[in-house]
């Protein structure tokens, strides 16, 4: 699965990744057994190797180009005894013998990234930290987390090229439940409010706000399911931004 974003136009240089993928390589055990699943250029488990992060990497590619991308920069970095490259759907990059620690996908959306867990998940094991980096689609994430009994340990919201983005660490756990604004919101920033969280939802606020007055406007009957979605999500983050 191809990311999307700024990362295609960076040098080969550990020191220079994106905002985004610094604050995933941060959430990665010590010496951890990647899976980089939808890796594009490769760079993440490059950086993590060549800074002596982790261990070994596997850099899973579904699209002929990026997968050969990767290979270059695996192959430029001279790593190819370190991270293996593979042409493969999801979590079909993952073999039993890789003894995979840790998972990152980074730069899709959120949807796309459940799918790939779910249409992939009798490749876990149960013991990996999941390192997910969503571009939009957080709830219905955080969702198939919950009902397959992974915790959140880690939530952040970062603003980068003016653009919010969501990271989300998360580790099988034994049954858990929350509620459905913290499915929305997320169970960690609730309580932690960050600036960037705050700031994120008071634009989404606005946009919501926007969305809402064109329903009303509109001279198409919108479903009345949509209108109540949308007005319960204006009430839900001006309660939160109160």
């Amino acid at each position: 699965m191809p990311r999307m974003g700024a990362d295609k136009e960076l040098p080969l240089n550990p020191h220079t990744l994106s905002l985004r993928l610094e604050r995933v390589a941060a959430q990665m055990p010590a010496g951890a057994r990647l899976a980089d699943i939808g890796s594009d250029h490769g760079y993440l488990p490059v950086a993590l190797i060549q800074r002596g992060a982790i261990s070994t990497a596997v850099a899973g590619e579904v699209a002929l180009t990026p997968f050969h991308a990767a290979q270059r920069t695996v192959r430029d970095n001279h790593l190819e005894d370190r991270i293996t490259v593979r042409l493969a759907n999801g979590l079909a990059a993952i073999e039993p013998d890789d003894g995979i620690t840790a998972i990152s996908l980074c730069g899709m959306g959120g949807e796309t990234i459940r799918d790939i867990l779910d249409s992939g998940k009798h490749h876990l094991n149960g013991q990996e930290r999941l390192i997910l980096q969503p571009n939009g689609g957080e709830q219905p994430l955080r969702q198939w987390l919950m009902e397959h009994h992974y915790r959140i340990v880690f939530e952040e919201v970062l603003l980068e090229n003016r653009f919010y983005y969501e990271i989300i660490v998360a580790e099988r756990s034994g049954p858990v439940t929350y509620s459905a604004q913290e499915l929305y919101f997320g169970p960690l920033h609730l309580p932690n409010r960050s600036p960037a969280f705050l700031a994120k939802w008071q634009r989404l606020l606005g946009e919501r706000q926007k969305t809402l007055k064109q329903f009303t406007q509109a001279r198409q009957a919108v479903p009345e399911e949509k209108v109540q979605d949308i007005a319960r999500q204006v009430r839900w983050i001006s309660e939160l931004l109160a």
